[in-house]
């Protein structure tokens, strides 16, 4: 019979061996976990580039509990770029539960903690007409079906938002919205449709994107008009393209392409408080703006999204 004994550190941590450096030379390694995980997240694709110890830190599970503790987990931004240039907390995707049908060019969103697709089946068949909308309940993880008449049901969308407990989408001609508590589909209005251009966020009630010149306007629609957002022109480039926009607790973040050199790009954000003023019309201000990430030229911004940690 053979025994083993296992010692630990103050930390509670198992002593390295001695031919793996510490994190941080001369600390332990609990407490170079606990300074990174003070480090704002958006630094982390860079000192993920210190060294091999490093990355395997900030992928740990040790430093989201730390940063959990600490009250500094945060909602944190995630590009989805053309190349599949992506961070994610684990480094890796997971396959859910399957869709009735396969979809491309689908509309979603997330109502009272559900997710509801739209559109963008890939065949024509009785499974498209029963379930050209779908919804998944995370509790049970089951997709379901969502019954639709037959006139709203285009086959490619192209945006799509919620706002207030009603999921937008837009097609190639109009849009259709569904309201989820009264389990209503009706069209979207006509000036909603015209200058929704872009990817839109929604904020406070107010659905924000780029209009034809650049200039980020906000759809109020309750009153069914656009609105110029006033305040952020000097701060920002018109956005003729390759922009997006994202609710950042709260606030409207725009992440764009920025300069290039050479062989990289740089990819901007701005993070931008919004309010309706007394006389009805929106307002912003830029709390900052700068380069959060540089990447391979020839890459571009396809989607971006917020998730709490």
């Amino acid at each position: 019979m053979t025994t083993t004994t296992t010692t630990t550190t103050s930390g509670g941590q198992p002593p390295r061996p001695s031919a793996e450096p510490q994190l941080i030379p001369d600390l332990p390694d609990d407490v170079s976990i606990n300074c990174l995980s003070r480090i704002p997240r958006y630094y982390y694709p860079k000192l993920s580039l210190v060294s091999r110890s490093w990355r395997s830190a900030i992928t740990s599970s040790a430093l989201f509990t730390t940063r959990s503790l600490l009250h500094t987990t945060q909602t944190s931004l995630y590009l989805n770029l053309r190349i599949n240039y992506s961070f994610h907390w684990f480094n890796r995707w997971e396959e859910g539960p399957r869709m009735k049908v396969g979809r491309e060019f689908a509309a979603a969103g997330v109502v009272d903690g559900k997710i509801y697709v739209l559109g963008g089946c890939v065949v024509d068949s009785w499974a498209r007409s029963v379930n050209w909308a779908e919804v998944f309940d995370p509790d049970t993880g089951l997709w379901a079906p969502v019954p639709s008449p037959i006139e709203v049901r285009e086959k490619w969308m192209h945006a799509s938002a919620v706002v207030e407990g009603r999921v937008y989408a837009m097609a190639d001609r109009g849009g259709v919205v569904y309201d989820v508590g009264l389990g209503k589909w009706g069209n979207v209005s006509k000036r909603l449709d015209l200058g929704w251009r872009g990817r839109a966020a929604v904020v406070r009630g107010v659905l924000y994107c780029y209009d034809y010149l650049g200039k980020i306007r906000g759809y109020d629609v309750e009153e069914d008009v656009w609105k110029e957002l006033r305040g952020v022109g000097k701060g920002l480039p018109r956005f003729l393209c390759g922009a997006t926009m994202v609710n950042f607790d709260g606030r409207l973040c725009v992440v764009w392409e920025g300069k290039g050199s050479g062989k990289e790009v740089e990819i901007m954000c701005a993070d931008i408080e919004v309010w309706k003023d007394g006389d009805g019309m929106l307002s912003g201000r830029i709390l900052w703006s700068d380069v959060i990430l540089t990447v391979p030229n020839g890459a571009a911004i396809v989607h971006c999204m917020a998730s709490e940690f």
